[in-house]
């Protein structure tokens, strides 16, 4: 077998070694790179919709039901609540949402698109879309199906890496 691994379940495939190393050609590098690329070209066809990056991802969230309070948009978007407030007053300052304190707990604010928001939002997906697909051009559907596996995979990992980070440091 000259060496190599015949499992693709080992825990440590020792693909980098410290002496040969060239950040250039690592995949993290590599997906930095293409998601700084990625997120650049989605800024750029959003700028027609006056919206940026910080507030896009909020408004689609907010769009497709993924959260309804500042607090669940805050942990949504990995922001602190600070941030979240911040960010929302310049996407309501814009008629996008607006807060609405609840009825039933008055420290709870929801919130809620406006039409403007609505069809603001409707946007976001055709652009998301349009550029990932542009970013995928020559991929078969079974590479892209590939390449969304290894994906979920190098993610459970990142996620199992970091809980095992947590776990140590208690």
């Amino acid at each position: 077998m000259n060496g190599e691994s015949s499992s693709s379940t080992a825990p440590s495939a020792g693909f980098y070694q410290p002496g040969a190393y060239q950040a250039e050609e690592s995949f993290g590098y590599l997906m930095r790179r293409t998601v700084t690329r990625l997120a650049q070209e989605v800024d750029r066809q959003m700028e027609p919709n006056g919206l940026t990056n910080a507030q896009w991802v909020p408004l689609l969230k907010l769009y497709l039901g993924h959260a309804s309070t500042v607090a669940e948009l805050a942990r949504e978007c990995e922001l602190d609540a600070g941030a979240m407030t911040r960010l929302l007053d310049r996407v309501e300052a814009k008629g996008l949402c607006r807060r609405v304190r609840s009825s039933q707990d008055r420290r709870v604010v929801n919130l809620e698109l406006t039409e403007e928001g609505r069809q603001a939002a409707q946007q976001i997906p055709v652009v998301l879309s349009r550029v990932q697909n542009a970013y995928l051009a020559g991929f078969s559907l079974q590479e892209w199906d590939s390449l969304m596996g290894f994906l979920r995979r190098i993610h459970a990992n990142a996620q199992a890496v970091g809980a095992a980070g947590e776990t140590d440091e208690k």
